[in-house]
């Protein structure tokens, strides 16, 4: 069967301590019996975390199908797992009562599901059973919808009964909420509702707000996710309404996102295990994001959090590794003027990047012994004998100290732009520190006033992005 949360990346891997947090030492005892499960089968207790799932505990089934998961310690509560090998899995509450017994067939888990022993596990199996339910009523009336397009009248009396079994869902988690309102189960109802919007408002000039929707949408989003309560963690529910926020929701360029990340870092402020997990999560996200220019979120919230030190679990080693990164990007950022370098050419003249006058300089950083460098540089070359005419120079630093070796492939391959080398070692490596190259080649692309425009791209993306810069110049 699928689980009840749909769109779900199955992906097991072991605990990590830094994450997984044990509870009191009253112990945890399941029994699972699933009929069909073969005697031997090495079954998997496993729990949501983010967006993945992480494996808690193993044990084997007996001649009957049983398997039992016993500890001495607690799990964290939240939405868990059972995994039989080459089977299908399915999904159970970890609430406070840690000792009950689940009996189902693989045939077909829901429907033959049996509860004893945990209250939390039977509201979660009746409503799929009910959901099951309303699936089978449902989907013949999609068929129906299809063949039915062409006729108004029928589609609109099949819409009718599709309208009719979606309020009778609602009704049973709002019924639900109600009458359990401090079950967890009550809060996952709770928290895969979205906001309902209501009638957008008039404008001075007597027209409807157009906008009003979004923005009431997003502004309310969060309103059924209780961000004190960190079993929400535990659900794959949580994750993916982060990513749905900051992802669809938030326009997509640094200065909205980072306005967005820290509306949702002050509400995870509710309960430290959310906060712990909203921060981390935003830092490994933006720190290794491949759409440039996002690594400005990364060092917002380096320089916000971490180095106010309000990120309590990391140790100094960590920090210092951290905002050390975000020192060495910051610079770099898209908008800033690129750091200067004064480097020889093979003639052993100083040449300096910000006297260069050019329209846009293509900064690029390369060792004439890289064997991708070989392939690329070339490649590079040829493009520059087409796109030098709109005003645009190269500054190609040789990232190694063999000149000899550097000046015979310069002419080998007609590199007809500003090459330069670096040949006291120390200052070399200081170069290399200041603009972040850890491997070869390397491409910035800078405007008029050295002000980097993109950075790390492909040769094969400098011409579009030249193009792009000069048709946003002609619209202002």
């Amino acid at each position: 069967m699928k689980s009840l949360f749909t769109k779900v990346v199955f992906f097991l891997t072991t605990s990590i301590s830094t994450v997984m947090f044990a509870g009191n030492t009253e112990g945890y005892n399941i029994k699972i019996t699933a009929k069909g499960l073969k005697e031997g089968t090495v079954c998997l207790l496993a729990n949501y975390y983010g967006d993945k799932q992480y494996i808690k505990d193993s044990a084997i089934a007996n001649a009957n199908g049983e398997v039992v998961f016993k500890g001495t310690e607690k799990y964290p509560q939240g939405i868990y797992l059972f995994v039989p090998r080459n089977k299908r899995y399915f999904d159970f509450v970890m609430d406070e009562e840690q000792n009950f017994s689940l009996e189902t067939d693989t045939l077909d888990y829901v429907k033959y599901m049996k509860i004893k022993g945990s209250d939390e596990n039977k509201d979660f199996y009746d409503f799929q059973t009910f959901m099951a339910e309303k699936q089978k009523q449902i989907e013949p009336l999609r068929d129906l919808l299809k063949k039915s397009k062409d006729n108004k009248d029928t589609s609109k009396l099949i819409q009718d009964k599709m309208s009719a079994i979606d309020t009778d869902v609602k009704k049973y988690k709002t019924n639900f909420i109600k009458n359990n309102p401090k079950a967890f189960v009550a809060k996952l109802f709770k928290a895969m509702e979205d906001p309902e919007i209501p009638e957008a408002p008039l404008l001075a000039n007597g027209k409807k707000d157009t906008t009003f929707g979004f923005r009431y949408y997003k502004t309310h989003y969060f309103d059924n996710i209780d961000f004190s309560d960190d079993r929400m963690l535990r659900t794959p529910i949580f994750d993916t309404k982060i990513k749905t926020f900051l992802d669809k929701m938030t326009v997509q360029i640094p200065d909205s996102i980072n306005v967005s990340v820290d509306y949702l870092i002050e509400k995870s402020k509710a309960n430290k295990e959310v906060f712990k997990y909203i921060v981390w999560w935003i830092t490994s996200t933006y720190e290794t994001s491949k759409i440039m220019g996002f690594d400005a979120v990364f060092v917002h919230v380096v320089e916000k959090y971490y180095n106010k030190k309000q990120t309590y679990w990391v140790d100094s080693t960590q920090l210092y590794k951290i905002t050390n990164r975000a020192q060495v990007l910051k610079p770099l950022l898209l908008g800033k003027k690129a750091p200067e370098i004064s480097m020889q050419d093979s003639t052993g003249k100083y040449v300096s990047l910000s006297n260069l006058k050019s329209k846009y300089t293509v900064l690029v950083f390369w060792d004439h012994g890289c064997g991708h460098c070989k392939k690329e540089i070339p490649k590079l070359a040829e493009l520059y004998k087409k796109i030098k005419t709109k005003g645009v120079q190269v500054y190609a630093v040789e990232t190694e100290d063999k000149p000899e070796e550097w000046k015979k492939f310069i002419q080998e391959n007609q590199l007809n732009w500003i090459n330069v080398i670096e040949l006291d070692t120390y200052r070399r490596a200081v170069t290399k520190q200041i603009y972040d190259i850890y491997s070869t080649p390397v491409i910035y692309l800078l405007d008029e006033n050295k002000i980097i425009k993109a950075k790390r791209i492909d040769t094969e993306q400098v011409g579009s992005f030249i193009d792009y810069l000069e048709k946003e110049k002609a619209t202002k």
